[in-house]
């Protein structure tokens, strides 16, 4: 018994380490290398993937919008299981395009809700899938639908950009529903009449990349669609710069008796952070203009353990915001750090040019460096992403909490992977366009890349400015 059990615990190890080290950094960042090399990745797949259950949460279903977004950790690792992931999430999709908030696998049982984000993370994920694999052949795909009937992934995907377009106030913003990626705002809309910023921001970037990249292969119905799309997404845009800009910043949500979330006359919850990056994540903003928009949410938001979801928080139960101002005062979605949020602040800050405070975002994030810096304020594991860390309001601040069971692990890899390091693949092809602090010399990647290992090289030019580099890849097809 005693050598069995040593033989399993030595394929386990050896299984683990092989998956892992398919991709592998050496960076001048311990805290880089032993997140990016071992635990985002561990804690994402065992936690998040194969577990679905930690420590703060025993659940073990499949949530839609979830583990879908985990999955984009195996595009580097193995693509086929995101597209598994891709198709197995499709057939929880009834065919008017809305989809199960969540289900459990054997049994099947599940939930339908009027979350209004969910149905929206399947073309997301179909478009990262493309990014990384160039496989249009996906898009043919004949999948069945939860209620009846079928279609292929691009038309299941059709169905859920159809459904949300439908789902617009008269203003043309997009509606919240039970909540859109915040699920504490539960109450803003119900009546489907409160409006989603952030929704509205992430609808526009889908629309806009489904026509341009997924509007192809043999499932693609053509040419018309995506001029539709990219004219919906044009409205759409015109729409959010028309209704939702507060002066200085985008507003979060209007209710459903018109009262708005996220303005500088709220005494609570004047300013949330997703409404800001997403705008300049999907080019909402773009340039100075987005620049100006992140040094609000550095001014407002930045902590030196991480970066708030919204503040103030608030003090009292809103019936009219949701569940959210349940909890106590800088507690997780209540001004705190919600680190899934978080890490998108990394993301808005590479794709506005802002070099430095990409890596000084992971600084803030990165929880080997919270515990060095004060483990005893910040009390989480030093290897595991934690759900948030609380907020000024909190007695605790500083504090993390919810760790392993956090959709934050896997973003906060990909981000760190793909826009620190520079490092991703678009369309097929290779592409290196590092965001690294001035302090690094360079870094070494190994990588797949079309299913072979490629060696990548990147040094700082001594004779340019600092942001000029020079890149070699080994291995390259």
């Amino acid at each position: 018994v005693k050598s069995r059990s040593s033989e399993l615990l030595a394929e386990t190890r050896s299984y683990w380490l092989e998956l892992c080290e398919r991709q592998i950094v050496e960076t001048p960042d311990p805290a880089v290398n032993v997140l990016v090399n071992y635990w985002l990745k561990y804690q994402t797949i065992s936690c998040r993937l194969f577990g679905r259950t930690a420590f703060y949460q025993c659940g073990g279903a499949l949530g839609f919008r979830d583990q879908l977004q985990d999955s984009l950790m195996f595009l580097t690792l193995d693509p086929a299981k995101t597209s598994d992931q891709i198709l197995l999430h499709a057939r929880h999709q009834q065919s008017d395009g809305t989809v199960q908030h969540w289900w459990h696998p054997i049994s099947e049982e599940g939930r339908l809700s009027d979350i209004s984000d969910d149905l929206l993370w399947l073309p997301y994920l179909t478009l990262e899938y493309l990014k990384e694999t160039d496989d249009s052949g996906i898009l043919a795909t004949v999948v069945p639908y939860l209620d009846q009937g079928q279609g292929t992934l691009f038309e299941h995907c059709e169905r859920a950009l159809n459904k949300v377009l439908d789902r617009r106030s008269p203003r043309g913003l997009a509606l919240i529903g039970e909540g859109d990626w915040n699920d504490g705002l539960n109450a803003v809309g119900p009546k489907w009449k409160g409006e989603s910023v952030w929704l509205s921001h992430f609808l526009y970037g889908i629309l806009r990349d489904f026509a341009a990249t997924a509007c192809r292969g043999k499932a693609c119905r053509a040419l018309e669609l995506a001029q539709n799309y990219e004219g919906e997404a044009e409205l759409l845009k015109k729409s959010i710069l028309e209704n939702a800009w507060d002066g200085k910043w985008f507003f979060r949500a209007t209710t459903d008796d018109g009262k708005i979330l996220g303005s500088k006359s709220c005494r609570e919850g004047k300013i949330y952070l997703n409404a800001q990056t997403w705008a300049v994540i999907n080019g909402i903003v773009e340039g100075d203009e987005a620049r100006k928009l992140l040094s609000e949410v550095e001014k407002w938001l930045y902590k030196d353990y991480g970066v708030l979801l919204f503040t103030p928080a608030y003090t009292e139960v809103d019936r009219n915001i949701g569940y959210l101002t349940r909890y106590s005062p800088g507690i997780r979605e209540n001004g705190g750090v919600y680190t899934h949020a978080a890490t998108w602040a990394m993301l808005a800050q590479a794709i506005a040019g802002n070099s430095e405070k990409v890596y000084d975002t992971f600084q803030r994030l990165a929880p080997p460096l919270l515990s060095n810096r004060n483990p005893d304020r910040y009390k989480g594991e030093p290897y595991a992403t934690p759900g948030n860390i609380e907020g000024p309001e909190s007695p605790q601040e500083g504090q993390g909490a919810w760790t392993w069971y956090s959709g934050s692990a896997g973003w906060l890899y990909k981000i760190t992977v793909e826009r620190l390091l520079g490092v991703r693949v678009e369309n097929g092809e290779l592409i290196v366009r590092p965001n690294l602090p001035a302090s690094w010399p360079g870094f070494t990647m190994k990588r797949l890349y079309k299913g072979k290992v490629s060696t990548i090289h990147v040094t700082r030019k001594k004779d340019r400015d600092s942001n000029s580099y020079d890149v070699k890849i080994e291995g390259k097809t």
